[in-house]
């Protein structure tokens, strides 16, 4: 007992950290904050073995984890492109997405917060952030490397695709961007590629 008093008595939490402990920060949730995973452990396993699969590829080219899905969109657009297709694949997409665009249409009305027209696009759907794996944000302006460069200059090395960058932004990705913007009343504007393929998405006004 005698170890325990005077000098050699241990210091309260508050006097070793220099700074008060309440109740709620010592909460095990606190402490320990959920990750949004619990109970889906086995899922988040199978994701991960996917992603080391995938990136694991490195030939004939080393494979990023948005690769399947970059194909898939250049297998689609190769095919509208052959039989003249492109403006009623286009049409297509945005008939498709009319009861996501409209749900969304409603909150940017009920708020009058404009910038919920790019969070609903860049940051709130895997359709975007699957594809895309980073995408710089700032307040009513989203920026991001356009991905099918190294996908693409590989297929076409093989004979899959005669695509160029351009032409998928200016013939599929910009229509498509840009009905997504009326059906939400907003206005965007979209930049050409830059030299390292990156463009600009704003809102107008």
């Amino acid at each position: 007992m005698a170890m325990m008093q005077g000098s050699n008595r241990p210091r309260k939490v508050e006097e070793q950290t220099g700074s008060p402990v309440t109740n709620e920060a010592m909460k095990p949730e606190n402490l320990a904050p959920p990750t949004g995973m619990e109970g889906r452990e086995e899922d988040l396993a199978k994701a991960m073995q996917m992603l080391v699969k995938t990136i694991k590829i490195q030939q004939p080219y080393p494979h990023d984890t948005n690769d399947a899905l970059l194909k898939a969109h250049l297998n689609a657009i190769q095919f509208a492109k052959n039989r003249g297709l492109l403006e009623e694949l286009v049409a297509h997409d945005c008939e498709t997405m009319q009861p996501i665009l409209k749900r969304c249409k409603a909150m940017i009305e009920k708020t009058g917060n404009k910038e919920l027209a790019l969070v609903m696009n860049f940051e709130r759907t895997g359709c975007h952030f699957q594809l895309v794996l980073e995408t710089q944000n700032e307040p009513g302006k989203r920026t991001f490397i356009f991905p099918f460069k190294k996908v693409l200059n590989a297929a076409k090395r093989l004979g899959q695709f005669d695509l160029t960058e351009e032409e998928i932004l200016e013939k599929w990705w910009k229509p498509r961007y840009m009905n997504y913007a009326k059906a939400l009343g907003v206005e965007f504007k979209i930049s050409d590629l830059d030299e390292n393929s990156r463009i600009t998405v704003e809102l107008v006004g």
